[in-house]
C-alpha cells in the first residue's frame, strides 16, 4: 500500500514536462531520496541483528551491567537445569542467592514452568540456561524475560556445537544441546557464568575468579578419570545405543561410536517410528552391542522391549538431570562418574 502511494507521488513529478527542471532536477533527487531510504532501511537492519539481549535460541552472552546491591545483598540468580544450577552454585557458592527451577529427575526437554518458577525469574538479576533449545518447555518465559531487559546467560556459547540432520528432515539440521557431557565444554560454561557474575556483582569478582578457578581443575581432573576408566572398555566394544542421541559429544571426545538410538533424535518428546525401531534392532544384533543406555528422566519401557527383542540388557544412566540425594550423582561431577562407571560396566558384560 506504501509502496503504490509513492509510486504515484513519483509518476506526478515526471509528469511535470520538458523542463529543465524536470531534466535535470527531479530525476537526481529521485534516485538521491531512494538511496538514502535503502541506507536508512539497511542501518536499522543492522541494528536489530547487533541486539545484545538473547532471547531463547540465540546463543550470545548480552552486553552486562553492574546490579546495583544494598549492603549485604546478593545476587538474585536462576538456573535452568539441576546440571546448570550446580556448575553456578560451584562458582558463585554463597555470595549469591540462587534458584534452580528443575528439580533432581525432572526433563528439561519437556519441562513446564510453574507459577512460582515464572514468579522467581522475573525478580532474577540474571538468569542462567543451558542453551541450544535445550529448555523448549522454558523458551516463552525466558523470551519474556530478556524482552524485559534481564540477562539471560546461554552457558553454551562459545562451544563447539555438534549438529544432526533428524531423520526426514533432509536439509535441517539442529545443533546438539547436550553440551555437558564433555567436561572441557562446561570449563566453556564456567568462563561464561564468572564473566557474568562478575560484570553483575564486581565487588566480589576475585571470589568468583577464585571459584570458577578451583572448579576448572576439579574438570579438568574428571576429564582425566574419565579418559583412565574408558582405558577400561577395548577400542572395538566402545559402541553406544540410548534412548535419544544425548551422548554425540562424549562420543567425540572419548572415542566411542554411536550406533543409534530408540528416539532418533536430541529431544525426548520426539517419538520413534515402526520402522526405526525394526533399523536399530538389525543395528543392535549386527554389531553386537551388549547394552542399551537409557536416561533417568526418561520413561524406559520401550527401550526395555527393544532390549529383551534382540537380548541385551538395559542400564540407566544420568542424562538431563542430576540424580537425588544418595544416588551419588548428586553433582554434575558425581553424576559423571556415574555414567562413565556404568557404561564401563555396560559394555563390558556379554
Amino acid at each position: 500500500m506504501y509502496r503504490g502511494r509513492h509510486s504515484r507521488r513519483w509518476s506526478l513529478y515526471d509528469r511535470v514536462g520538458d523542463t529543465a527542471l524536470s531534466r535535470n532536477w527531479v530525476g537526481p533527487v529521485r534516485r538521491s531520496l531512494i538511496w538514502a531510504f535503502m541506507v536508512v532501511f539497511a542501518l536499522w537492519i543492522a541494528g536489530c541483528a547487533a541486539r545484545s539481549t538473547p532471547v531463547a535460541g540465540e546463543d550470545a552472552i548480552p552486553t552486562l551491567t553492574p546490579v546495583a546491591l544494598e549492603p549485604g545483598q546478593k545476587l538474585r540468580v536462576v538456573a535452568s537445569t539441576s546440571i546448570v544450577g550446580d556448575v553456578v552454585a560451584n562458582v558463585g557458592g554463597n555470595l549469591i542467592d540462587l534458584t534452580v527451577l528443575m528439580e533432581p529427575g525432572q526433563d528439561p526437554h519437556s519441562y513446564e514452568p510453574t507459577a512460582k518458577d515464572i514468579a522467581a525469574i522475573s525478580k532474577a538479576h540474571v538468569i542462567f540456561i543451558n542453551g541450544l533449545s535445550l529448555e523448549e518447555g522454558l523458551e516463552r518465559t525466558i523470551r519474556a524475560a530478556a524482552d524485559r531487559g534481564q540477562p539471560v546467560i546461554p552457558v553454551s556459547a562459545g562451544v563447539h556445537v555438534r549438529e544432526l540432520t533428524p531423520p526426514g528432515e533432509r536439509g535441517k539440521s539442529r545443533p546438539d544441546p547436550h553440551t555437558w557431557f564433555d567436561p572441557n565444554n562446561v570449563i566453556v560454561w564456567v568462563d561464561n557464568i564468572e564473566h557474568a557474575l562478575s560484570a553483575l556483582d564486581p565487588n566480589h569478582a576475585a571470589d568468583y575468579a577464585a571459584q570458577a578457578d578451583a572448579y576448572r581443575q576439579k574438570l579438568r581432573d574428571l576429564d582425566a578419570y574419565i579418559r583412565e576408566q574408558v582405558e577400561r572398555i577395548p577400542p572395538e566394544h566402545r559402541k553406544l545405543v540410548t534412548d535419544h542421541l544425548a551422548f554425540g559429544y562424549f562420543a567425540d571426545r572419548y572415542g566411542f561410536d554411536v550406533i543409534g538410538a530408540v528416539i532418533p533424535g536430541f529431544s525426548t518428546v520426539a517419538e520413534p517410528s515402526a520402522s526405526d525401531l525394526a533399523k536399530l534392532s538389525a543395528q543392535i544384533r549386527e554389531v553386537g552391542v551388549p547394552a542399551i543406555f537409557v536416561g533417568n528422566t526418561t520413561n524406559p519401557h520401550m527401550t526395555e522391549v527393544l532390549a529383551k527383542e534382540v537380548g541385551v540388557r538395559v542400564f540407566s544412566l544420568y542424562t538431563g538431570s542430576l540424580g537425588k540425594p544418595g544416588s551419588g550423582a548428586e553433582t554434575y561431577i558425581g553424576m559423571m562418574k556415574t555414567d562413565v562407571d556404568t557404561i564401563v560396566k555396560g559394555l563390558s558384560s556379554s
